[in-house]
């Protein structure tokens, strides 16, 4: 039986031909500084972090970091939220720490969250108004703290911040990462959010290690993000 040819003779132009070029500039540029990346890439993966973030286009997780492909594993969704019945964060949350052993779960939001806005505004969007109740069920546990602030700019900034805090919570009772830190495997969760018009990542400082250290951790965050009475 003859070998079957797969090759296009004369491919139609694509409407994003400009894409399509931009990438071989990418990788023409990739490999002029580094001539073997392409080959190590064919080998298995081994990313040291993990990236939990919102979709939002204008946070692109690897290029806030400054890494390369290859460093970062992402999983992002609408306002970075951690649901415990998603298998789709939920297989990436386990692919990640227990085939690719990384050492460190970063859960990353931003400040000017558009689903952290409708989320607090409480707008009807349609489907999605199911998805961001997870983000009012924080405002909601919260609502006294967020009372607190002079006006809806400053409170929309803090649910983002208490969203992370909260999404990092989730991930950290997961069976996923509970079973990681029972077999004494190192995993660290990190809460971030990144500010859209500096580009500047602020440590949130919420970084849990081991179940032990969780409670006080939470704690201490969510003190540093309440206001005086």
């Amino acid at each position: 039986m003859a070998a079957l040819r797969c090759a296009i003779p004369n491919p139609v132009p694509s409407s994003l031909g400009h894409l399509l070029q931009r990438n071989l500039e990418w990788a023409a540029n990739l490999r002029a500084r580094r001539p073997d990346f392409f080959l190590g890439a064919t080998e298995q993966q081994t990313p040291h972090y993990l990236w939990i973030g919102c979709s939002d286009s204008r946070v692109p997780a690897s290029d806030v970091v400054d890494l390369p492909p290859g460093e970062m594993f992402v999983h992002r969704n609408v306002a970075n939220v951690v649901v415990h019945t998603d298998l789709n964060f939920l297989s990436v949350l386990q692919f990640a720490v227990e085939a690719l052993k990384v050492p460190h779960v970063l859960i990353v939001g931003h400040y000017g969250c558009g689903g952290v806005r409708a989320a607090y505004q409480g707008k009807p969007l349609g489907l999605i108004d199911n998805w961001l109740r997870h983000v009012q069920d924080v405002a909601a546990k919260h609502h006294a703290l967020l009372e607190r602030l002079p006006d809806d700019g400053a409170r929309e900034d803090r649910l983002c911040e208490l969203n992370v805090i909260e999404q990092l919570t989730h991930v950290a009772r997961t069976t996923i990462v509970q079973d990681a830190w029972r077999r004494g495997q190192p995993l660290a969760l990190h809460g971030w959010i990144y500010r859209l018009h500096d580009g500047v990542l602020r440590d949130l400082g919420l970084e849990v290690d081991e179940p032990g250290k969780f409670d006080k951790a939470y704690e201490s965050a969510i003190a540093a993000l309440t206001p005086p009475a």
